[in-house]
Protein backbone atom coordinates (compact mmCIF):
# COMPACT_ATOMS: atom_id res chain seq x y z
CA UNK A 1 0.00 0.00 0.00
CA UNK A 2 1.64 3.32 -0.48
CA UNK A 3 2.34 5.57 1.76
CA UNK A 4 -0.38 8.12 3.21
CA UNK A 5 1.17 11.58 1.85
CA UNK A 6 1.34 14.33 4.90
CA UNK A 7 0.96 17.73 4.54
CA UNK A 8 4.88 19.37 5.48
CA UNK A 9 2.96 21.86 7.86
CA UNK A 10 6.45 23.50 9.25
CA UNK A 11 7.51 24.59 5.17
CA UNK A 12 3.93 25.39 4.56
CA UNK A 13 4.11 27.81 7.45
CA UNK A 14 7.22 29.23 6.35
CA UNK A 15 6.08 29.49 2.74
CA UNK A 16 3.07 31.48 4.15
CA UNK A 17 5.03 34.24 5.09
CA UNK A 18 4.79 35.54 1.78
CA UNK A 19 1.12 35.87 2.05
CA UNK A 20 1.50 37.05 5.35
CA UNK A 21 3.68 40.24 4.02
CA UNK A 22 0.48 41.03 1.45
CA UNK A 23 -2.04 40.93 4.20
CA UNK A 24 -0.61 43.13 6.51
CA UNK A 25 -0.32 45.70 3.69
CA UNK A 26 -3.22 45.27 2.61
CA UNK A 27 -4.94 45.58 6.07
CA UNK A 28 -3.12 48.41 7.23
CA UNK A 29 -4.23 49.93 3.38
CA UNK A 30 -7.83 49.54 3.58
CA UNK A 31 -8.03 50.91 7.29
CA UNK A 32 -6.44 53.75 7.38
CA UNK A 33 -5.92 54.93 3.43
CA UNK A 34 -9.94 55.63 3.52
CA UNK A 35 -9.52 57.70 6.29
CA UNK A 36 -6.16 59.81 4.63
CA UNK A 37 -8.78 60.59 1.72
CA UNK A 38 -11.72 61.24 3.64
CA UNK A 39 -9.71 63.78 5.22
CA UNK A 40 -7.95 65.60 2.03
CA UNK A 41 -9.36 68.67 1.40
CA UNK A 42 -9.37 68.24 -1.99
CA UNK A 43 -11.61 65.12 -2.03
CA UNK A 44 -13.80 66.03 1.35
CA UNK A 45 -14.93 69.41 -0.62
CA UNK A 46 -16.84 66.92 -3.25
CA UNK A 47 -20.46 66.64 -2.90
CA UNK A 48 -19.49 63.05 -3.98
CA UNK A 49 -16.52 62.55 -2.19
CA UNK A 50 -17.67 59.00 -1.12
CA UNK A 51 -17.94 57.78 -4.59
CA UNK A 52 -15.12 59.63 -5.48
CA UNK A 53 -13.01 57.55 -2.21
CA UNK A 54 -14.29 54.19 -3.58
CA UNK A 55 -13.11 54.44 -6.74
CA UNK A 56 -9.45 55.15 -5.56
CA UNK A 57 -10.10 52.20 -3.52
CA UNK A 58 -10.28 49.91 -6.60
CA UNK A 59 -7.66 51.46 -7.76
CA UNK A 60 -5.06 48.04 -6.52
CA UNK A 61 -8.40 45.85 -8.02
CA UNK A 62 -8.07 47.41 -11.50
CA UNK A 63 -4.48 46.37 -11.50
CA UNK A 64 -5.34 43.21 -10.21
CA UNK A 65 -7.54 42.16 -12.72
CA UNK A 66 -4.76 43.45 -15.20
CA UNK A 67 -1.68 42.45 -14.17
CA UNK A 68 -2.08 39.33 -12.03
CA UNK A 69 -3.26 37.21 -14.61
CA UNK A 70 -0.08 38.63 -16.76
CA UNK A 71 2.60 37.65 -13.80
CA UNK A 72 1.08 34.75 -12.89
CA UNK A 73 1.75 33.47 -16.55
CA UNK A 74 5.29 35.16 -16.56
CA UNK A 75 5.69 33.54 -13.46
CA UNK A 76 5.06 29.71 -14.82
CA UNK A 77 7.71 30.03 -17.35
CA UNK A 78 10.62 32.13 -15.41
CA UNK A 79 13.74 29.75 -14.51
CA UNK A 80 16.29 31.40 -11.90
CA UNK A 81 18.36 30.03 -9.07
CA UNK A 82 16.08 31.20 -6.96
CA UNK A 83 12.96 29.48 -8.76
CA UNK A 84 9.99 30.93 -10.44
CA UNK A 85 8.11 32.83 -7.85
CA UNK A 86 10.91 33.87 -5.34
CA UNK A 87 12.29 36.68 -7.80
CA UNK A 88 8.93 38.32 -8.05
CA UNK A 89 8.49 38.92 -4.07
CA UNK A 90 12.44 39.87 -3.91
CA UNK A 91 11.77 42.83 -6.74
CA UNK A 92 8.14 43.64 -5.65
CA UNK A 93 8.48 44.20 -2.31
CA UNK A 94 11.07 46.20 -1.22
CA UNK A 95 9.91 48.36 -4.37
CA UNK A 96 6.53 48.58 -2.74
CA UNK A 97 7.73 49.44 0.82
CA UNK A 98 8.93 52.27 -0.84
CA UNK A 99 5.68 53.99 -2.04
CA UNK A 100 3.62 52.16 1.17
CA UNK A 101 5.65 54.29 3.54
CA UNK A 102 5.02 57.46 1.53
CA UNK A 103 1.43 57.16 1.70
CA UNK A 104 0.70 58.52 5.19
CA UNK A 105 3.00 61.18 4.34
CA UNK A 106 1.59 63.19 1.76
CA UNK A 107 -0.81 65.64 2.10
CA UNK A 108 -1.42 67.10 -1.20
CA UNK A 109 -3.19 64.89 -3.43
CA UNK A 110 -1.01 65.16 -6.61
CA UNK A 111 1.75 63.73 -4.04
CA UNK A 112 -0.27 61.22 -2.34
CA UNK A 113 -1.99 59.62 -5.40
CA UNK A 114 1.27 58.87 -7.57
CA UNK A 115 2.29 56.72 -4.17
CA UNK A 116 -1.45 55.31 -4.25
CA UNK A 117 -1.05 54.44 -7.65
CA UNK A 118 3.02 53.12 -7.87
CA UNK A 119 1.67 51.00 -4.60
CA UNK A 120 -1.08 49.23 -5.65
CA UNK A 121 0.44 48.21 -9.48
CA UNK A 122 3.89 47.20 -7.50
CA UNK A 123 1.59 45.23 -5.17
CA UNK A 124 -0.08 42.75 -8.19
CA UNK A 125 2.69 42.13 -9.97
CA UNK A 126 3.89 39.56 -7.00
CA UNK A 127 0.49 38.76 -5.85
CA UNK A 128 -0.25 35.87 -8.05
CA UNK A 129 3.12 34.34 -7.75
CA UNK A 130 3.33 33.94 -3.77
CA UNK A 131 0.00 32.56 -4.05
CA UNK A 132 1.09 29.96 -6.91
CA UNK A 133 4.11 29.10 -4.12
CA UNK A 134 1.81 26.68 -1.86
CA UNK A 135 0.28 25.08 -4.86
CA UNK A 136 3.81 24.49 -6.37
CA UNK A 137 5.03 22.88 -3.38
CA UNK A 138 2.04 21.01 -2.15
CA UNK A 139 0.48 17.55 -4.07
CA UNK A 140 -2.84 18.79 -5.11
CA UNK A 141 -4.83 16.19 -2.46
CA UNK A 142 -3.09 18.44 0.15
CA UNK A 143 -4.11 21.67 -0.79
CA UNK A 144 -7.17 22.80 1.03
CA UNK A 145 -5.04 22.16 4.46
CA UNK A 146 -1.95 23.46 2.68
CA UNK A 147 -4.53 26.64 2.00
CA UNK A 148 -5.50 26.44 5.59
CA UNK A 149 -2.00 27.50 6.50
CA UNK A 150 -1.57 30.04 4.16
CA UNK A 151 -4.57 31.60 5.26
CA UNK A 152 -3.44 31.41 9.13
CA UNK A 153 -0.76 32.60 8.17
CA UNK A 154 -2.13 36.04 6.33
CA UNK A 155 -4.97 35.69 9.15
CA UNK A 156 -1.81 36.69 11.60
CA UNK A 157 -0.69 39.34 8.63
CA UNK A 158 -4.52 40.96 9.05
CA UNK A 159 -4.46 40.87 13.55
CA UNK A 160 -0.66 42.41 13.08
CA UNK A 161 -2.39 45.14 10.92
CA UNK A 162 -5.31 45.71 12.86
CA UNK A 163 -3.41 46.14 16.09
CA UNK A 164 -0.83 48.21 14.50
CA UNK A 165 -2.23 51.15 15.84
CA UNK A 166 -2.11 50.28 19.60
CA UNK A 167 1.42 48.43 19.09
CA UNK A 168 2.95 51.19 18.08
CA UNK A 169 1.24 53.37 20.17
CA UNK A 170 2.78 51.62 23.32
CA UNK A 171 6.11 51.12 21.40
CA UNK A 172 6.81 54.73 20.79
CA UNK A 173 4.32 56.22 23.48
CA UNK A 174 2.40 57.92 20.61
CA UNK A 175 -0.83 60.33 21.69
CA UNK A 176 -3.43 58.27 20.28
CA UNK A 177 -5.81 60.74 19.56
CA UNK A 178 -2.66 62.37 17.14
CA UNK A 179 -4.03 60.53 14.15
CA UNK A 180 -1.41 61.99 11.71
CA UNK A 181 1.51 60.68 13.99
CA UNK A 182 0.27 57.57 14.46
CA UNK A 183 -0.70 56.37 10.97
CA UNK A 184 2.86 56.93 9.70
CA UNK A 185 4.52 54.38 12.47
CA UNK A 186 1.86 52.23 11.72
CA UNK A 187 2.99 52.22 7.75
CA UNK A 188 6.76 52.21 8.90
CA UNK A 189 5.66 49.29 11.43
CA UNK A 190 4.08 47.25 8.47
CA UNK A 191 7.08 48.26 5.98
CA UNK A 192 9.39 46.20 8.77
CA UNK A 193 7.27 43.45 8.89
CA UNK A 194 6.74 43.01 5.50
CA UNK A 195 10.93 42.81 5.13
CA UNK A 196 11.28 40.02 7.62
CA UNK A 197 8.46 38.43 5.91
CA UNK A 198 10.37 38.22 2.34
CA UNK A 199 13.47 36.90 4.40
CA UNK A 200 11.98 33.99 5.74
CA UNK A 201 10.35 33.36 2.51
CA UNK A 202 13.86 33.89 0.69
CA UNK A 203 16.15 32.17 3.41
CA UNK A 204 14.20 29.78 4.78
CA UNK A 205 11.67 28.36 2.26
CA UNK A 206 14.44 27.98 -0.66
CA UNK A 207 12.50 27.16 -3.72
CA UNK A 208 14.73 25.28 -5.95
CA UNK A 209 16.75 26.53 -8.73
CA UNK A 210 14.88 25.54 -12.10
CA UNK A 211 17.36 27.20 -14.38
CA UNK A 212 17.34 25.31 -17.39
CA UNK A 213 20.63 24.01 -19.36
CA UNK A 214 21.42 25.39 -22.87
CA UNK A 215 20.50 22.19 -24.63
CA UNK A 216 17.02 22.18 -22.27
CA UNK A 217 16.62 25.32 -22.56
CA UNK A 218 16.33 25.28 -26.57
CA UNK A 219 14.05 22.11 -26.39
CA UNK A 220 11.80 23.97 -24.29
CA UNK A 221 11.40 27.10 -27.22
CA UNK A 222 11.19 24.71 -29.84
CA UNK A 223 8.54 23.15 -28.20
CA UNK A 224 7.14 26.92 -26.99
CA UNK A 225 7.15 27.82 -30.75
CA UNK A 226 5.37 24.51 -32.03
CA UNK A 227 2.89 24.97 -28.60
CA UNK A 228 2.07 28.92 -29.77
CA UNK A 229 1.86 27.74 -33.55
CA UNK A 230 -1.04 25.45 -32.79
CA UNK A 231 -3.16 27.89 -30.67
CA UNK A 232 -2.57 30.85 -32.28
CA UNK A 233 -6.38 31.07 -33.98
CA UNK A 234 -7.93 29.56 -30.86
CA UNK A 235 -8.98 31.68 -28.29
CA UNK A 236 -7.51 31.93 -24.68
CA UNK A 237 -10.73 29.86 -22.96
CA UNK A 238 -10.77 27.24 -25.74
CA UNK A 239 -7.07 27.01 -24.82
CA UNK A 240 -7.91 25.61 -21.32
CA UNK A 241 -8.71 22.09 -22.80
CA UNK A 242 -11.83 21.68 -20.71
CA UNK A 243 -14.69 19.79 -20.94
CA UNK A 244 -17.91 21.81 -21.60
CA UNK A 245 -19.23 20.50 -17.99
CA UNK A 246 -15.57 21.60 -16.63
CA UNK A 247 -16.16 25.37 -18.62
CA UNK A 248 -20.06 25.45 -17.14
CA UNK A 249 -18.14 25.13 -13.48
CA UNK A 250 -15.05 27.45 -14.11
CA UNK A 251 -17.56 29.96 -14.87
CA UNK A 252 -20.08 29.56 -12.21
CA UNK A 253 -16.85 29.30 -9.76
CA UNK A 254 -15.70 32.52 -11.02
CA UNK A 255 -19.03 34.43 -10.85
CA UNK A 256 -19.59 32.80 -7.09
CA UNK A 257 -15.92 34.29 -5.93
CA UNK A 258 -16.70 37.89 -7.67
CA UNK A 259 -20.17 37.91 -5.73
CA UNK A 260 -18.40 36.41 -2.76
CA UNK A 261 -15.63 39.16 -3.28
CA UNK A 262 -17.86 41.77 -3.57
CA UNK A 263 -19.03 41.67 -0.07
CA UNK A 264 -16.17 40.78 2.13
CA UNK A 265 -14.09 43.66 -0.06
CA UNK A 266 -16.67 46.12 0.89
CA UNK A 267 -16.79 45.10 4.12
CA UNK A 268 -12.94 45.30 4.62
CA UNK A 269 -12.43 48.66 2.94
CA UNK A 270 -15.27 50.62 4.80
CA UNK A 271 -15.62 48.61 8.19
CA UNK A 272 -13.14 51.22 9.78
CA UNK A 273 -15.46 54.23 8.17
CA UNK A 274 -18.42 52.47 9.24
CA UNK A 275 -17.34 52.17 12.72
CA UNK A 276 -16.23 55.69 13.52
CA UNK A 277 -19.36 57.46 11.53
CA UNK A 278 -22.19 55.07 13.07
CA UNK A 279 -20.84 53.32 16.11
CA UNK A 280 -18.66 56.43 17.64
CA UNK A 281 -15.66 54.15 17.52
CA UNK A 282 -12.11 55.82 17.21
CA UNK A 283 -9.59 55.00 14.79
CA UNK A 284 -7.86 52.82 16.91
CA UNK A 285 -11.09 50.89 18.48
CA UNK A 286 -12.03 50.18 14.71
CA UNK A 287 -9.20 47.87 13.93
CA UNK A 288 -8.79 46.49 17.19
CA UNK A 289 -12.58 45.36 16.99
CA UNK A 290 -12.34 43.17 13.20
CA UNK A 291 -9.71 41.86 14.91
CA UNK A 292 -12.22 39.11 16.22
CA UNK A 293 -12.85 38.61 12.90
CA UNK A 294 -9.41 37.63 12.19
CA UNK A 295 -8.91 35.54 15.28
CA UNK A 296 -12.19 33.51 14.33
CA UNK A 297 -10.58 33.35 10.87
CA UNK A 298 -7.40 31.71 12.59
CA UNK A 299 -8.90 29.09 15.02
CA UNK A 300 -11.34 28.23 11.67
CA UNK A 301 -9.06 27.83 9.18
CA UNK A 302 -7.66 24.36 10.00
CA UNK A 303 -10.93 23.20 10.84
CA UNK A 304 -12.13 24.36 7.10
CA UNK A 305 -9.54 22.72 5.25
CA UNK A 306 -10.34 19.51 6.82
CA UNK A 307 -14.04 19.87 6.68
CA UNK A 308 -13.34 20.22 2.81
CA UNK A 309 -11.65 17.09 2.53
CA UNK A 310 -14.06 15.37 4.72
CA UNK A 311 -17.64 16.42 2.94
CA UNK A 312 -16.05 18.17 -0.08
CA UNK A 313 -14.94 21.47 -1.09
CA UNK A 314 -18.28 22.64 -2.74
CA UNK A 315 -20.45 21.59 0.41
CA UNK A 316 -18.35 23.29 2.62
CA UNK A 317 -18.03 26.55 0.60
CA UNK A 318 -22.24 26.32 0.63
CA UNK A 319 -21.83 26.49 4.67
CA UNK A 320 -20.20 29.14 4.82
CA UNK A 321 -21.72 31.49 2.82
CA UNK A 322 -24.79 30.01 3.74
CA UNK A 323 -24.34 30.82 8.05
CA UNK A 324 -22.85 34.21 6.96
CA UNK A 325 -25.56 35.63 4.96
CA UNK A 326 -27.70 34.73 7.89
CA UNK A 327 -26.08 36.41 10.57
CA UNK A 328 -25.13 39.58 8.25
CA UNK A 329 -29.27 39.92 7.46
CA UNK A 330 -30.32 39.64 11.12
CA UNK A 331 -27.95 42.00 12.39
CA UNK A 332 -29.01 44.64 9.37
CA UNK A 333 -32.22 44.14 10.68
CA UNK A 334 -31.93 44.39 14.47
CA UNK A 335 -28.49 46.52 14.81
CA UNK A 336 -28.19 45.04 18.22
CA UNK A 337 -24.33 45.75 19.37
CA UNK A 338 -24.13 42.46 20.87
CA UNK A 339 -25.39 40.78 17.30
CA UNK A 340 -22.80 42.33 15.83
CA UNK A 341 -19.70 40.76 17.91
CA UNK A 342 -21.35 37.37 16.60
CA UNK A 343 -21.70 38.28 13.05
CA UNK A 344 -17.96 38.94 13.62
CA UNK A 345 -16.73 36.15 15.13
CA UNK A 346 -18.98 33.66 13.90
CA UNK A 347 -18.50 35.03 10.38
CA UNK A 348 -14.72 35.21 11.03
CA UNK A 349 -14.95 31.46 11.41
CA UNK A 350 -17.78 30.73 7.96
CA UNK A 351 -15.54 32.99 5.69
CA UNK A 352 -12.71 30.70 6.47
CA UNK A 353 -14.72 27.82 4.85
CA UNK A 354 -15.29 29.52 1.98
CA UNK A 355 -11.71 30.84 1.44
CA UNK A 356 -9.46 28.07 2.62
CA UNK A 357 -11.62 25.86 -0.24
CA UNK A 358 -12.23 28.45 -3.17
CA UNK A 359 -8.62 27.90 -4.77
CA UNK A 360 -8.13 24.37 -4.33
CA UNK A 361 -11.24 23.97 -6.16
CA UNK A 362 -10.43 26.37 -9.30
CA UNK A 363 -6.78 24.76 -9.11
CA UNK A 364 -8.26 21.58 -9.58
CA UNK A 365 -10.08 22.15 -12.42
CA UNK A 366 -7.26 23.63 -14.83
CA UNK A 367 -4.78 21.03 -13.62
CA UNK A 368 -0.83 20.97 -12.34
CA UNK A 369 0.47 21.80 -15.42
CA UNK A 370 -1.73 25.67 -15.08
CA UNK A 371 -1.43 26.35 -11.43
CA UNK A 372 -0.09 30.06 -11.92
CA UNK A 373 -2.33 30.45 -14.93
CA UNK A 374 -5.60 29.62 -13.04
CA UNK A 375 -4.33 31.49 -10.07
CA UNK A 376 -4.72 34.59 -12.55
CA UNK A 377 -8.06 33.81 -13.11
CA UNK A 378 -9.21 33.21 -9.62
CA UNK A 379 -7.72 36.55 -9.16
CA UNK A 380 -9.43 38.09 -12.16
CA UNK A 381 -12.73 37.28 -10.48
CA UNK A 382 -12.20 38.41 -6.49
CA UNK A 383 -10.67 41.82 -8.27
CA UNK A 384 -13.00 42.45 -10.93
CA UNK A 385 -15.40 42.55 -7.53
CA UNK A 386 -13.24 44.05 -5.75
CA UNK A 387 -13.77 47.12 -8.45
CA UNK A 388 -17.50 46.92 -8.19
CA UNK A 389 -18.26 46.73 -4.58
CA UNK A 390 -16.15 49.84 -3.04
CA UNK A 391 -17.54 51.59 -5.83
CA UNK A 392 -21.07 50.63 -5.80
CA UNK A 393 -20.93 51.24 -1.90
CA UNK A 394 -19.18 54.97 -1.83
CA UNK A 395 -22.25 55.64 -4.70
CA UNK A 396 -24.82 54.53 -2.21
CA UNK A 397 -23.72 56.01 0.92
CA UNK A 398 -23.98 59.37 -0.92
CA UNK A 399 -27.22 58.53 -2.25
CA UNK A 400 -28.54 56.80 1.37
CA UNK A 401 -26.38 59.09 3.36
CA UNK A 402 -25.80 56.39 5.98
CA UNK A 403 -22.91 53.73 6.10
CA UNK A 404 -25.70 51.05 6.93
CA UNK A 405 -26.41 50.26 3.55
CA UNK A 406 -22.97 48.33 3.75
CA UNK A 407 -24.67 45.78 5.16
CA UNK A 408 -27.30 45.42 3.10
CA UNK A 409 -25.40 45.16 0.32
CA UNK A 410 -23.21 42.38 1.21
CA UNK A 411 -26.21 39.79 2.26
CA UNK A 412 -27.04 40.06 -1.67
CA UNK A 413 -23.91 39.28 -2.61
CA UNK A 414 -23.71 36.41 -0.50
CA UNK A 415 -27.37 35.31 -1.63
CA UNK A 416 -25.84 35.31 -5.51
CA UNK A 417 -22.34 33.37 -4.78
CA UNK A 418 -24.10 31.29 -3.02
CA UNK A 419 -26.44 30.12 -5.84
CA UNK A 420 -23.79 30.51 -8.25
CA UNK A 421 -22.06 27.46 -6.22
CA UNK A 422 -24.45 25.74 -6.35
CA UNK A 423 -24.29 24.86 -9.85
CA UNK A 424 -20.00 24.01 -9.90
CA UNK A 425 -20.03 20.14 -10.42
CA UNK A 426 -16.01 19.82 -10.61
CA UNK A 427 -13.05 20.76 -8.57
CA UNK A 428 -13.49 18.06 -5.45
CA UNK A 429 -10.31 16.05 -4.99
CA UNK A 430 -9.57 13.23 -7.73
CA UNK A 431 -7.90 9.93 -7.34
CA UNK A 432 -4.42 10.49 -8.92
CA UNK A 433 -2.02 7.26 -9.42
CA UNK A 434 0.50 7.29 -6.81
CA UNK A 435 3.63 7.38 -9.39
CA UNK A 436 1.70 10.54 -11.58
CA UNK A 437 2.18 12.22 -8.07
CA UNK A 438 5.58 11.13 -7.40
CA UNK A 439 6.29 12.62 -10.96
CA UNK A 440 4.50 16.14 -10.18
CA UNK A 441 6.54 16.33 -6.89
CA UNK A 442 9.62 15.64 -8.57
CA UNK A 443 8.90 18.40 -10.84
CA UNK A 444 8.02 21.00 -8.31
Amino acid sequence: MAEKLKLKYGRTALIGFGFMSSMIAWTIYNAYVPLILKENGAISSLAISGTVIGVIMVIDNIFGVVFQPLFGRISDTTHTRFGKRTPFLMVGVPAAIIFFIMIPQMRQIYFLMPCVIAFTFIMSTWRAPVVALMPDLTPTQLRSEGNAVINLMGAVGTVLGTVAGKIVSVLFRLDQNDNETVRKYVFVFGAVIMLICLAVVVFAVREPDNRLTSASAQLLKDERERREARKAEKKKFKEMHLSKAEKRSLIFMLIALFFNSNATDSISTYFTTFATAELNMTESQAPLFITLFAFSTVIAAFPAGKLGKKLGRKKTIMIGLTGILILFMLYFVTRANALLYVAIICGGALIAFVTINTLPLVLEIGGVEKVGTFTGYYYTATFSASIVGPVVCGAMFDITKTYWSLFAYCPVCFALALLCISQVKHGEVISIPDEVIKEVMADD
